[in-house]
């Protein structure tokens, strides 16, 4: 990988020394990690393996919640002799760490930082997270954007919504982004005004990476070939997309608008930094800090290839221990290796969270995608969003620019019907926008009716 001279003096030397004033060891970390990478499968299971046993000791002796899990339940930490054990304990979810947020602390654990999710999609998550985990974290990520010849340093554009990245900026944080050379864009609004000063920074700032959702990625690169405006001169080398579901048609657009490839993540502030793609393709599970299970809706562990609830444990969180944490989200493991020689496993499908998924009036369980699929390509169709309000209602959001013939109200109407019911009311409502979410995220389907258990999904009708 080669580096450029102030990316080399940031990467090797100014963002090691800001990491070590904060008493993280990212940089140790990260050098491990792009070491263990290469290990085979097997190698990287028998250290998951020593990992997990050491964190359930730890969470035994000393987590309040586990010590009092393992009396009740009769299980001792030292029984866990192989990864397919894990499936002994009890699932943790976000009820239960609402429940005893004070007991899931360690009692050896200092200087804990408080942390919560968006709330995207219900109440937002409250819990902690230690230096050693925020340094693995970090490392993971510092890793995977460095399978893109990119690396912390060069210049970056956020387009983000978190209100953690988007608070007051104090001076400390001003100059961090001005060392990094990241620049922010608030992706809360994205009026044509907005957008506009949004292709104006980009075209100015020239960076090397693009990171945000990809939504409001794909909103840009619209607006910019809508405008006339050209974004592929920029030598960009790759967009990063994380935090919402990424569709083909979006990364279709960024990819051509901004002539670059589209590098997808996964993760979130609660499970971590779960898997990232490479040049290849393939996502990429950080193995050595995550253990991924597939769980069907009884919650038995899946095979590889099967669709399920993505449940996460997190090797490096002794401080705050997340134990088969159930994410909501739906996935498929794979069991094949990627071309590129690393031994890390891989998460051939992410395909959204459960309330992605739509249910039908006879109970069956569709992807998002089938009513997705009804309005994506009607011309005129500026954006849109479907809400299903409950079994019997379900609300279709547009909006709409020159090109939209009103009378397609009704073949939306008759389409949704086909796919949820006949006797589903299906109501189109034409409006001036739709908002993000407070989170920033944009989302194209919500239900309020999906089951809490996850069952595997099918497409109907699409």
């Amino acid at each position: 990988m080669s580096l450029r001279p102030y990316t080399r003096l940031v990467s090797s030397l100014l963002f090691p020394l800001h990491e070590r004033l904060k008493g993280h060891s990212t940089v140790a970390v990260r050098r491990d990690l792009e070491k263990t990478q290469w290990w085979s499968p097997e190698r990287l299971r028998e250290l998951q393996l020593q990992r997990l046993q050491a964190l359930l000791r730890h969470a035994q002796a000393e987590v309040p919640y586990y010590r009092r899990l393992f009396e009740e339940s009769g299980l001792d930490s030292t029984d866990i002799q192989a990864l397919d054990d894990l499936c002994k304990l009890p699932f943790l979810d976000k009820p239960l760490i609402r429940a005893h947020q004070e007991e899931l602390r360690s009692a050896q654990a200092r200087g804990l930082a408080r942390f919560n999710t968006g709330g995207s999609s219900g109440e937002p998550l409250i819990f902690f997270i230690g230096k050693n985990r925020v340094s693995h974290d970090v490392a993971a990520k510092w890793r995977a954007t460095r399978w893109w010849d990119v690396d912390i340093g060069d210049p970056e554009m956020v387009v983000w919504g978190s209100p953690i990245e988007l608070g007051s900026q104090d001076r400390i944080r001003y100059w961090r982004d001005r060392m990094l050379r990241t620049h922010l864009l608030a992706a809360f609004e994205m009026s044509e005004a907005k957008l506009d000063e949004f292709v104006r920074a980009i075209r100015r700032v020239r960076p090397r990476m693009l990171f945000g959702y990809p939504s409001a990625l794909a909103h840009i690169a619209r607006h910019a070939h809508h405008q006339g405006q050209s974004m592929d001169d920029l030598g960009i080398r790759v967009a990063f997309v994380t935090s919402e579901r990424l569709y083909d048609h979006q990364r279709e657009e960024i990819e051509r608008v901004f002539a670059c490839p589209v590098a997808n993540g996964y993760g979130g502030r609660d499970a971590g930094f779960i898997a990232h793609a490479c040049p290849r393709g393939s996502m990429h599970i950080t193995a050595e800090d995550i253990i991924v299970e597939i769980v069907d809706a009884h919650g038995e562990v899946l095979p590889a290839g099967q669709s399920g609830e993505i449940v996460v444990t997190h090797l490096a969180t002794a401080d705050y221990p997340f134990i088969r944490y159930r994410t909501g989200d739906i996935g498929v493991l794979s069991d094949a290796s990627c071309s590129c020689g690393r031994g890390l496993p891989v998460l051939r499908a992410i395909e959204g969270r459960s309330t992605d998924f739509i249910v039908a009036q006879d109970g069956t369980l569709m992807h998002g995608l089938s009513l997705i699929y009804i309005v994506r390509d009607i011309p005129g169709v500026a954006n849109f969003k479907v809400i299903q309000e409950s079994l019997e209602h379900t609300r279709f959001l547009l909006v709409t620019e020159a090109g939209f013939d009103p009378a397609r109200s009704a073949t939306i109407q008759a389409e949704a019907r086909a796919r949820l019911g006949d006797a589903v009311r299906v109501d189109v409502e034409l409006v001036p926008e739709i908002p993000a979410e407070a989170s920033g995220k944009f989302r194209y389907v919500v239900s309020r009716v999906v089951p809490a258990t996850v069952v595997v999904p099918v497409e109907k009708n699409s």
